[in-house]
C-alpha cells in the first residue's frame, strides 16, 4: 500500500482511487479511504494506550458515503477520547444484527415474496437512499423512538436528498432523490413494518416497535379537478395531435384511456392485450395496486382500444420504443400536451381525480364510485365526498319540490 497523501476526502477523490492507494482526510485526523484491488474502504487510524490501532468503518457505497463515514470516524474518535475500549466494543458488536441486516432480510424474506415488483423497487430505493444512510449501522435492538423521530425529521429536511449513484432516471423514481414530508412518511411506514417483522423474527421484544406512536407529517395533498372547459381544451388538442406525427400515438391513446377509465397510470401502461375483453367491454387486470381488478369500458374507451394496432411479438397495448416492451413513462409527452392546453399545473394523476369528480357530479353514490375506481377502502373514496355537495343540493331541491306539490295537492 503506497503512502497516502492528505487532502479533504470527497466522492471524486474516492472515485479516482488507484489500487493500493490510500488517502488521509485533512478535516478529521486519522480518517482515510483506501483501495486494495477493487474494494474501497473507509478506515480510521488512532492511538489507544500508546499503540496504533486500525478500524475499518465500511466499504464505500451505501450506507458509507464520504459524509457518513467521516461522521462515524468522529464518533469513534469521541469514544476513544472518552476512554472506551473500542476493541472490546467491536468484538461485542460482531454478533449484533444491524438495521442494514434487517433491510436485507426484509427485502429477501418479505418484500420479494409479498409485494409487487413496482412496490418492491420503491422499498428498495427508499432503503438505499434514506434508511441505510441514516440508521443502517445501528443495531436493531438499540433503536429508540428518538432515533426514529430524528430519522423522519432528517428525511423531511432533505438530509438524504441527493442523486442516485447510477445517475439514471427510472420509472417510479428518478435520478434525483428528494426529501420532504411525503417521503418521510413513506419511509416511516416502511421502517415500522420492518420493526414489526423484527419482533416476529425474535430480533426485538414483542411490542417494542420504536416507530409506533411516532407522528406522521401533515401533507399538503393538492387534488386538481379539470373543469368542463378544460376538458374541452384537452380534447381539442388530443384530436388535433391524433391526425399528425407531432406526438407518439400510443402516448395519446394512453392519455385518452386514463381520461375515459379513471385507471391508474401503471394499470394502463402495463396493460396487455390478454387483459382486454372488448366483447364484454372490460379490462381484467390480474395484478393492479389493490389486487385483481376489473375496469369497465365506456364506448369512447372501447373505440380507443379498437383503433390501436396489435404489434407482433409485443403483448402490450401501449407500445414502447423497444421491441416487445411497453411505454414506461408518459411524463415528457404529457408535459408537451398540457403546455399546449394551458394546463401546466395538471398532473397525470389528476385525470383520475377528474374522472371521479365527473362521477360525483353525475349523481353516482360514493360506494359505486369506489368500485369504479378500484378503491380497496371506503375511506379512499370519501375524499370526493365534498364534491357531492352541489349534487346533494340539487337532489334536496327536487325532493322539496315534490313534497311541496304533494302537500299542495292534499290541501286542495
Amino acid at each position: 500500500m503506497t503512502k497516502g497523501k492528505t487532502t479533504k476526502i470527497t466522492k471524486s477523490i474516492v472515485d479516482r482511487l488507484q489500487p493500493n492507494q490510500i488517502v488521509w482526510d485533512s478535516e478529521v485526523k486519522g480518517f482515510g479511504v483506501r483501495r486494495q484491488t477493487n474494494a474501497k474502504k473507509y478506515v480510521l487510524k488512532a492511538r489507544i494506550k500508546g499503540r496504533q490501532k486500525w478500524f475499518t468503518i465500511g466499504e464505500h457505497g451505501s450506507p458509507w458515503t464520504v459524509v457518513n463515514a467521516r461522521k462515524q470516524a468522529q464518533r469513534l474518535l469521541a469514544d476513544i477520547y472518552a476512554g472506551k475500549d473500542l476493541v472490546a466494543l467491536r468484538e461485542a458488536k460482531r454478533d449484533q444484527v444491524l438495521i442494514s441486516d434487517l433491510c436485507d432480510r426484509y427485502l429477501k424474506d418479505y418484500a420479494e415474496i409479498h409485494k409487487k415488483p413496482s412496490s418492491y423497487n420503491t422499498d428498495r430505493k427508499n432503503i438505499q437512499n434514506h434508511v441505510l444512510p441514516l440508521i443502517g449501522n445501528i443495531p436493531v435492538q438499540d433503536v429508540t423512538r428518538e432515533d426514529i423521530d430524528r430519522f423522519k425529521n432528517d428525511i423531511r429536511n432533505g438530509k438524504t436528498a441527493a442523486k442516485n449513484p447510477d445517475g439514471k432516471r427510472e420509472y417510479r423514481g428518478g435520478a434525483v432523490v428528494t426529501g420532504g414530508p411525503g417521503v418521510a412518511n413513506r419511509c416511516l411506514a416502511l421502517v415500522s413494518k420492518m420493526f414489526n417483522l423484527a419482533e416476529r423474527w425474535n430480533l426485538r421484544p414483542d411490542g417494542s416497535n420504536p416507530a409506533h406512536q411516532v407522528t406522521r407529517f401533515k401533507e399538503n395533498k393538492c387534488e386538481r379537478y379539470l373543469s368542463t372547459e378544460e376538458f374541452e381544451r384537452l380534447g381539442e388538442i388530443l384530436n388535433r395531435l391524433k391526425d399528425t406525427d407531432q406526438e407518439n400515438p400510443y402516448a395519446i391513446a394512453a392519455i385518452r384511456l386514463l381520461i375515459f377509465t379513471g385507471a391508474r397510470l401503471g394499470e394502463i401502461l402495463n396493460l396487455k392485450w390478454e387483459h382486454v375483453d372488448l366483447e364484454k367491454e372490460v379490462l381484467n387486470l390480474p395484478d393492479s395496486k389493490t389486487g385483481k381488478k376489473s375496469i369497465f369500458l365506456s364506448p369512447p374507451a372501447v373505440e380507443v382500444l379498437r383503433n390501436l394496432p396489435k404489434l407482433k411479438n409485443n403483448p402490450f397495448v401501449i407500445v414502447g420504443g423497444k421491441e416487445g416492451k411497453n411505454l414506461i413513462n408518459l411524463q415528457k409527452p404529457w408535459n408537451r400536451i398540457r403546455k399546449l392546453c394551458g394546463l401546466e399545473d395538471v398532473r397525470i394523476h389528476d385525470l383520475r381525480h377528474s374522472f371521479a369528480s365527473i362521477a360525483v357530479a353525475s349523481g353516482m353514490s360514493l360506494p359505486v364510485i369506489g368500485k369504479l375506481m378500484g378503491h380497496k377502502k371506503s375511506v379512499t373514496t370519501e375524499r370526493y365526498a365534498h364534491l357531492a355537495s352541489g349534487t346533494l343540493q340539487t337532489a334536496n331541491k327536487e325532493i322539496g319540490k315534490q313534497l311541496s306539490d304533494i302537500l299542495s295537492w292534499q290541501k286542495t
